[in-house]
């Protein structure tokens, strides 16, 4: 697993890391971000206007609250943002960024849930739009910096997982 370091300004140091087995609760403060692939593409969605990251496109997730591990976290985070049902698979990498002046740990995990299933489309409620996109169109996108953090992560994850 890579875990990437984000910091305020433009400057990110890269650490290696090895995967963390906790799935459960956590002390320190972290984030979680589901990680959806079809085909080559990941599913990912721009943040309403407003606020720091507003307009932003990120890997849909949140803040694990209190006492939550980051299976229940991101279930709970796509039932609220999209009204989806997912299944949460392995931890993919990690970003390190700062929330207003305290570092955060961005957890990346695989999730799975049916692209094709109409009876199941995603319902936008913190989002202003969702799409599957490859790495490359990512990367051109005004993407969440904490989100970016993870791409070194997701491109040696399809080379492993064709």
């Amino acid at each position: 697993m890579r875990e990437t370091r984000q910091s305020a300004g433009p400057k990110a140091d890269r650490i290696m890391n090895s995967p963390g087995k906790d799935r459960g609760g956590s002390a320190a403060p972290f984030s979680v971000a589901g990680i959806a692939l079809w085909e080559d593409r990941f599913f990912i969605a721009r943040r309403l206007p407003g606020g720091s990251l507003g307009g932003k496109w990120e890997f849909p997730g949140g803040k694990a609250e209190e006492g939550e591990g980051a299976e229940d976290a991101l279930i709970r985070e796509f039932q609220e943002e999209f009204s989806l049902p997912i299944r949460v698979g392995e931890e993919l990498g990690k970003s390190l960024f700062l929330h207003n002046g305290v570092e955060r740990s961005l957890r990346a995990y695989r999730i799975y849930l049916d692209p094709g299933d109409p009876a199941h489309p995603p319902v936008l409620s913190d989002h202003a739009e969702w799409k599957w996109a490859t790495l490359a169109e990512i990367e051109g996108l005004d993407f969440a910096p904490s989100d970016l953090g993870l791409l070194p992560a997701l491109k040696a994850y399809l080379k492993t997982n064709p």
